[in-house]
């Protein structure tokens, strides 16, 4: 099946009011953009490091809640020469957390038809928790195939060995649910990883590139196929990072380094004109990046239908 045959079953047959997944071509690769709900977290955790007064008036221009806001989730499965190929996982259920509308994806796989048994490569941009949580939902590894490669940054892995938030600044018990987490998928999927230094070709047309920043291994994933591109930057760019790509993200563990990956990716984006999909950016987050004065502009695409 095609990933645009999923137009087919629509989203009457899943019972939900909005649309979740959003399927586009670059060149003669397949992508889908899926929804895996919304993650509430403070306003705050998008730009600890501003005058909460300057935060507060930006989220007020945005018409957006001041206290809490709620982050997308989004994760992209790509079919290349063949392969189908997810990128991230999702949050999958930490019932500790209390997140009700997130953890969607394995749902919504299955809504799309995309048989987890089909997937013969996951990549990871990082490890935290809402990008791996997925596939330590019950039952899933089982589903898997048992040849899955898993492609993720050997600065990733080294660092979740002995992880250190001292530069983060997260809500209580995240630090605690990340470490346990990631020690968890560790143990259950590590002899399906798949290390690289600084990029990895998966499938023709798909490579992932470590970036730094967010994360030590965090790493973003380009598809190119003809003249068409396509970014997948994962936690590099949050709503607010075009028009003030200095403000830290309570997430980041070196936001001076994250600052700097995020204005050099946006940059690029806008010199090349290629499409842009970010995990937290609102769904189904596909647009382009403009230059605006000394900072950025965060331009949507029109859907197609």
């Amino acid at each position: 099946m095609s990933l645009f045959d999923i137009f087919d079953t629509g989203t009457a047959a899943t019972g939900e009011l909005v649309p979740s997944r959003y399927a586009l071509r670059i060149g003669e690769i397949e992508v889908l953009v899926v929804s895996d709900g919304v993650l509430p977290l403070p306003t705050a955790m998008l730009a600890h490091n501003a005058d909460p007064a300057t935060r507060a008036a930006w989220f007020d221009e945005m018409f957006l809640p001041p206290e809490a806001f709620d982050w997308p989730l989004n994760v992209v499965v790509v079919r290349s020469d063949g392969k189908t190929i997810l990128i991230d996982a999702g949050l999958g259920l930490d019932p500790d957390l209390h997140l009700p509308r997130a953890g969607q994806l394995i749902m919504r796989l299955k809504s799309a038809g995309i048989d987890l048994a089909s997937i013969a490569d996951v990549v990871l941009t990082h490890m935290h928790m809402d990008h791996i949580g997925g596939l330590l939902v019950d039952g899933v590894k089982e589903r898997l195939p048992p040849d899955l490669r898993i492609h993720v940054a050997a600065a990733e892995v080294n660092f979740w060995e002995s992880p250190d938030f001292s530069r983060a600044n997260m809500p209580p018990g995240f630090p605690d649910a990340l470490r346990s987490a990631a020690k968890r998928f560790q143990n259950e999927y590590e002899s399906h990883f798949q290390q690289f230094d600084d990029k990895q070709e998966v499938a023709p047309g798909v490579i992932v590139s470590r970036t730094g920043g967010h994360t030590p291994g965090h790493s973003v994933v380009r598809i190119a196929s003809g003249n068409d591109r396509l970014m997948f930057a994962g936690d590099a760019v949050f709503p607010v990072g075009f028009e003030h790509p200095d403000w830290q993200n309570g997430f980041e563990h070196d936001p001076e380094e994250a600052a700097r990956v995020r204005i050099q990716l946006m940059q690029e984006l806008a010199a090349n004109g290629e499409l842009l999909v970010a995990t937290h950016l609102p769904f189904p987050s596909i647009g382009r990046v403009a230059v605006d004065g000394d900072v950025f502009r965060w331009v949507p695409v029109f859907w197609h239908y």
